[in-house]
């Protein structure tokens, strides 16, 4: 059975890196980027050097934001966050590394936590040191654009939406500061990820006994490369995911079910063993 083989390969591997994408909290009601296929679902995500580039583009966030962020910050841990939550107090996992910038793996009790892509509930002016959360800026953004708050579409992940409309006439909020450009705390697509946090999470997966990935494609390479080092390193890999992933030919175990009762029936086997 999935759970036994997933139970079996936490226990055989005290010490293991976990690695987290999107599919874990659509449960959590955000919803993923790709299909089963590992294609997109929807268009892709804004870019990082567009958004900075192109007031438009910046409009474009902010508006959709209105609708969108909402459902993300009032998103719940589900049962998977809860899961890994109780597998690295019993031990089993040296750290967690998120794709995801929702925060619910530490809302759920994980501690040991790298959020690779950033967190979307805090905002950073890209001139100055300012920040704050996201909210402060969402409430802005509905006092300046009150004809904006009475749309309504269908949730795109990382606090998007399917919002279509005319965004030329959409006040953005700058940085109080300095009225520099104000941007989610997050890597977008085409940026990034801060050095420091891949030489971290590096350094951990070189300690782990293995690495379990989570509810990712792994299409992005960010998180593909974890998988390439472990592989180099001769460390095992598994994976709990619906579809196929970028290192599928890379895995020691592949179970292609849903998460949350995978994982739920894991711990509990591993907490009889």
């Amino acid at each position: 059975m999935s759970h036994q083989a997933l139970s079996d390969f936490i226990h055989s591997h005290p010490r293991l890196l976990v690695l987290t994408g999107a599919g874990i909290s659509t449960d959590s009601g955000i919803p993923d980027y790709r299909d089963s296929n590992g294609d997109w679902k929807r268009k892709q995500p804004v870019q990082h050097p567009e958004f900075m580039r192109c007031e438009h583009t910046r409009k474009r966030y902010w508006g959709r934001s209105l609708v969108g962020w909402p459902v993300m910050r009032d998103a719940r841990p589900n049962a998977a966050h809860a899961a890994l939550a109780q597998l690295e107090r019993l031990g089993h996992i040296d750290l967690l590394v998120t794709q995801n910038v929702d925060g619910l793996h530490q809302r759920a009790g994980s501690e040991r936590v790298i959020d690779l892509h950033g967190r979307s509930d805090r905002v950073i002016c890209m001139s100055c040191d300012f920040s704050c959360s996201r909210d402060e800026v969402h409430l802005q953004s509905a006092d300046l654009n009150p004809a904006f708050t009475h749309f309504s579409a269908e949730t795109a992940p990382d606090g998007d939406a399917d919002l279509e409309v005319d965004f030329s006439d959409f006040r953005i909020p700058d940085c109080p500061h300095c009225g520099g450009i104000l941007k989610p705390d997050v890597v977008f697509f085409g940026d990034n990820v801060p050095k420091q946090r891949v030489v971290d999470a590096l350094d951990a997966l070189q300690q782990a006994d293995g690495l379990l990935v989570i509810g990712s494609s792994l299409m992005v390479y960010s998180g593909f490369r974890f998988c390439r080092r472990a592989h180099e390193w001769d460390k095992p890999i598994a994976a709990l995911t619906l579809g196929k992933t970028r290192a599928d030919e890379l895995l020691s175990l592949k179970i292609n079910q849903p998460i949350r009762p995978v994982l739920s029936a894991a711990l509990e086997q591993l907490s009889i063993k």
